[in-house]
């Protein structure tokens, strides 16, 4: 295996034990806080969020409007790699020109960021999934890439339970019911709604607005980029490791068991 790959295998070990580490007392805490915050969230920002996640996630499902390169075949993984890092980047200027822009033009203005940084977000993952390969005609791969979100945007407790089905994607694709209804969307939005909260509060408030929606905006497509790699390092790697050295792809296995008793 090359010595990059090998690198990427360490390093999404390490992402992997982060992604099943059990919820803390603080996060546990956190939750609580969160209710409270929503309390006191005007009704109309509940309103626009609920709406724009609920369409987004239905246009997902449908494969509609988001549009994307096919598949990129023939590259190996730090030229794929080399292309997303750029390919996020670009996001992320895009997201912070936008953020700042609608966060200095006060309440009203603001709110309109919260469908325009999902749109965003999703383009990029849809971006991202060719460029490592995979088709998003498959309504499987759009699935994934609705798994990939809620893992960047989740509490741990949530982390916990997708990272399981996204550890174990090759047996729980062939599960999915080709009926869209049966997406939890309401369990996505919540979860979406109560990470992102405090951070898209701020950001109505005057005078500070298009400053935090700049960093606010530039910090989420970062962690959804960094967490979309390592979501198709899982697969790319386990897929390489398979077709060409079986004694990496053991070692691999052994080294994941190891790390249960750390």
């Amino acid at each position: 295996m090359k010595e990059y790959n090998s690198i990427q295998v360490k390093e999404l070990i390490k992402w992997q034990n982060k992604m099943r580490k059990r919820p803390s007392i603080i996060n546990k805490a956190s939750k609580g806080t969160q209710n409270k915050l929503n309390s006191i969230l005007p009704d109309k920002y509940h309103e626009v969020i609920t709406t724009a996640i609920k369409n987004m996630t239905k246009v997902v499902l449908l494969g509609s409007k988001y549009t994307t390169k096919p598949p990129i075949q023939n590259l190996d993984l730090e030229e794929r790699d080399i292309l997303a890092k750029e390919k996020i980047k670009n996001y992320k200027t895009t997201a912070v020109l936008e953020g700042a822009g609608t966060g200095a033009g006060g309440i009203l203005i603001g709110l309109a960021d919260l469908p325009l940084l999902l749109s965003i977000k999703i383009k990029l993952l849809y971006e991202l999934a060719s460029i490592y390969g995979f088709d998003v005609n498959d309504y499987r791969e759009r699935i994934y890439i609705l798994n990939i979100f809620q893992l960047a945007f989740s509490s741990q407790n949530h982390v916990n339970y997708i990272f399981e089905k996204m550890e174990h994607w090759d047996e729980y694709k062939e599960t999915l019911s080709d009926d869209i209804n049966d997406f939890n969307w309401r369990s996505f939005q919540q979860e979406y709604r109560d990470y992102i909260d405090l951070a898209k509060l701020l950001q109505l408030a005057p005078g500070i607005g298009a400053f935090v929606g700049a960093y606010v905006n530039n910090k989420l497509v970062d962690k959804l980029g960094e967490f979309a790699i390592y979501a198709y390092h899982m697969r790319h790697l386990e897929k390489e490791l398979y077709i060409n050295d079986t004694k990496e792809r053991w070692w691999m296995k052994k080294y994941k068991n190891l790390n249960k008793y750390k």
